[in-house]
């Protein structure tokens, strides 16, 4: 069961709304709801919120017309996921056209057309010691700076685990409003 809310800074404070992603498919249609979400204009910052079950929790900052900042706790789980994986691929560069195209050019062996044995470099790499580019690694992937200027520093963040949102609406002077929606 996913969570997901929409917190938009304005001169009075934080204000918080629930938001349904059913129709969220890209960053970017997430980027516009945001930013749809913005109360003050369109220079407001908004924070995405995506937690799903304690299992994995996103961040998706919107500042105005600049490009949307992800954050992502657990990048392998939330890969898992819907949500999860729109984000996920979005930080790693996955382009979800470019894959179903490599499947279209499996041999009947199950290997890609001019590609290396992928199942073999996915855990180890192509050098035996370090992950290859399309695995998702474990844990935070993302900026994890994202919130440094609003109160939750680096370490902050990537230290969080259980009821993060919470504990992040509550260094913003959110945790009331956060509340509300939740």
């Amino acid at each position: 069961m996913y969570f997901a809310a929409l917190l938009a800074r304005t001169e009075d404070g934080w204000e918080a709304s629930d938001t349904e992603l059913d129709d969220v498919e890209t960053l970017s249609d997430l980027a516009d709801l945001a930013r749809e979400a913005a109360a003050d204009g369109a220079d407001d910052t908004v924070l995405v919120f995506i937690e799903q079950e304690d299992a994995w929790f996103g961040v998706v900052r919107v500042d105005g017309e600049e490009d949307p900042r992800v954050f992502v706790s657990n990048a392998a789980v939330a890969a898992r996921s819907s949500y999860g994986a729109m984000l996920t691929d979005e930080l790693l560069g996955h382009d979800q056209d470019d894959e179903e195209d490599e499947l279209d050019t499996l041999d009947l062996d199950g290997t890609e057309d001019g590609y290396e044995d992928e199942a073999a470099t996915a855990v180890d790499g192509p050098d035996g010691d370090e992950p290859s580019d399309g695995a998702v690694p474990a844990g935070p992937l993302g900026e994890s700076a994202i919130l440094a200027d609003l109160g939750v520093s680096e370490g902050r963040l990537l230290a969080l685990d259980g009821d993060a949102l919470v504990t992040i609406a509550d260094a913003l002077g959110a945790a009331e409003v956060l509340e509300a929606v939740r």
